[in-house]
C-alpha cells in the first residue's frame, strides 16, 4: 500500500472571485465557500484518512473543518502551508502592480520561482518551506491517505517539486480553481499524479463558479 496525498485548494473567497493577490491577508470564505467546504466533507468522507494538514489561515481551516468535525480528527496546521506573501502587492489587482511595480512584476511574471514580489516570497522560498512539511508526512505516514488543504500557488509548487517540473514555471503549467482536489500517489518508483482539479464532488451551482 503506498501514501496518497490529497490536495485540496480552500473554497472561495472574496479575493477569488476578483483576482487580486491574496497571500497573508486572512480572508475568510464566502457563504458559497462554506456549502464548497460542506460539499467536499460529504463527498469524501468515507476514505480512511491518516492525517489533515492545513495552513493556519481562517480560509483553508474553515474549508477542512467540515470534514474534520464529520470524522472526529484533528486538523495538524503547518505555517509551511501558508500561502505566497506577496508583500507590497497584497489586495492589489494584477493591473495596479503592473502599474506601481512594473519592473519587478515583469521580473516576476518571466520566472516567479526566482523573483520575488515587491516584499514577498520567492517560489523556491515556497518549495523549501512546504517541502518540510510534505517530508514530516512521508515520515510518519508511509502508506494510506493525507489531506492537505492549502492555496492556490503553495499547493502548485508542492506539486512541481514532486513531479519534477521547474518551479519558475508553477503559474504556467498547473491550474488551481478553488475546492479542487488533486491527488499524488508516492508509489516505490517516485510521485504519480493520479487526479488533476477535480470538482466534481460540487453540486452543480458551486462547480460554475470557477474562482481563481
Amino acid at each position: 500500500m503506498s501514501l496518497i496525498i490529497y490536495f485540496l485548494r480552500h473554497g472561495e473567497t472574496t479575493a477569488s472571485t476578483k483576482g487580486g493577490y491574496c497571500g497573508v491577508l486572512d480572508l475568510d470564505l464566502t457563504p458559497e465557500g462554506y456549502l464548497m467546504a460542506e460539499d467536499f466533507a460529504k463527498a469524501y468522507k468515507s476514505i480512511r484518512w491518516q492525517g489533515i494538514f492545513s495552513s493556519p489561515l481562517t480560509r483553508t481551516i474553515a474549508t477542512a473543518t467540515p470534514l474534520a468535525k464529520t470524522i472526529g480528527m484533528g486538523i495538524q496546521q503547518r505555517d509551511g502551508l501558508r500561502e505566497i506573501a506577496y508583500g507590497n502587492w497584497e489586495g492589489k489587482t494584477p493591473d495596479e502592480v503592473n502599474q506601481l511595480y512594473h519592473d519587478e512584476y515583469v521580473r516576476w511574471l518571466a520566472d516567479p520561482g526566482w523573483n520575488a514580489p515587491t516584499g514577498g516570497e520567492k517560489g523556491i522560498d515556497i518549495a523549501r518551506r512546504s517541502n518540510e512539511v510534505l517530508e514530516e508526512i512521508e515520515r510518519n505516514y508511509p502508506t494510506g491517505n493525507v489531506l492537505i488543504v492549502s492555496h492556490k500557488a503553495t499547493i502548485r509548487i508542492m506539486l512541481c517539486s514532486l513531479l519534477g517540473i521547474d518551479i519558475g514555471r508553477y503559474r504556467d503549467r498547473i491550474s488551481m480553481p478553488v475546492a479542487s482536489v488533486t491527488t499524488v500517489t508516492l508509489t516505490d518508483r517516485g510521485p504519480r499524479l493520479d487526479t488533476l482539479c477535480d470538482r466534481t464532488h460540487l453540486r452543480p451551482e458551486l462547480h460554475a463558479r470557477k474562482g481563481t
